[in-house]
């Protein structure tokens, strides 16, 4: 069994959160989403709209997640891909090339992120 893990705040949870969720579905059997808690979204000055409960609970309903987990800190990705026995790292190429440290434990690939919807276009259009 090929397991996958991606992490994300999933805030305004969007169709581009939904393709990068199947997309990463795709490339295994088993997909873990850590999803940021509050707190952690607090250290990096990120304010959230719904708290990490609501937001972790969207994302378990998604059919491509098999398991949800809480992002506690930058820190824990070695841990988690250790833990949960994970084959495939997974993260939007807006992130290309900070995680790739983590290819000494398990395959890194940076998926496309999807055009023209992100959760910060949608807060700005608010405003």
């Amino acid at each position: 069994m090929t397991k996958v893990i991606t992490y994300g705040t999933f805030d305004l949870f969007h169709y581009g959160h939904l393709k990068i969720l199947e997309r990463a579905k795709q490339l295994g059997d088993y997909l873990v989403v850590a999803v940021s808690t509050d707190e952690f979204n607090a250290k990096k000055h990120k304010a959230n709209i719904y708290p990490y409960q609501h937001r972790a609970d969207i994302v378990n309903a998604i059919e491509y997640v098999d398991e949800v987990i809480p992002e506690n800190s930058w820190e824990q990705k070695i841990e988690d891909i250790k833990k949960h026995n994970i084959d495939i790292f997974v993260m939007g190429n807006d992130w290309e090339g900070e995680f790739d440290f983590l290819s000494e434990f398990c395959k890194v690939v940076y998926l496309p992120r999807t055009v023209d919807i992100s959760s910060t276009q949608i807060k700005n259009s608010f405003k």
